[in-house]
């Protein structure tokens, strides 16, 4: 997508999602046969419910067909949450996997898989889960040190509310 088109769907496209109370993480256009597919990515720190989705899509499309942005040319529009596997590459996003198990690869080569406990400015605090009856220890990362950081799926994991019950 040039970087025009970019820039009038993000100005035309921001303010209807936080207006909703979401970011705007993505926004990818691309061919899909004869027409084209517009894909908007929003997230928050709460998550994003089916519903909201839905209602804004709605408010998208009817901005869209209003303004010049895509054109006269068909367009496919799906608004969508982003998947458990998108990669952390915001401050946010980290703040988001606070409690949650992280697999970093860092700008030295190497690989390590974490528990979140906070985050700040410079970083973040760790705790690199104990193998065979050994303790969890902690780490200090900074993102300066992070080529790339994902979320880890755990099925057994307990949720939050259940913890405190």
């Amino acid at each position: 997508m040039s970087t025009t088109q970019s820039d009038r769907l993000r100005g035309l496209l921001e303010p209807l999602v936080a207006a909703k109370g979401l970011d705007l993480e993505e926004i990818e256009l691309s061919r899909a046969g004869k027409r084209r597919m517009l894909r908007i990515i929003v997230d928050s720190d709460e998550g994003v419910e089916l519903d909201a989705c839905a209602e804004l899509s709605r408010e998208v499309s009817d901005a869209l067909d209003e303004s010049e942005a895509m054109g006269e040319d068909e367009y496919v529009l799906e608004v969508s949450s982003p998947g458990a596997d998108r990669p952390l590459t915001e401050h946010r996003h980290y703040v988001r996997a606070i409690g949650r198990l992280v697999k970093f690869q860092l700008s030295d080569g190497e690989e390590t898989v974490a528990r979140v406990l906070d985050v700040d400015d410079e970083g973040l605090d760790l705790e690199i889960p104990g193998v065979k009856g050994r303790k969890a220890t902690a780490r200090r990362i900074t993102f300066t040190d992070i080529a790339k950081a994902r979320v880890e799926i755990e099925f057994n994991r307990k949720d939050k509310k259940e913890e405190e019950a």
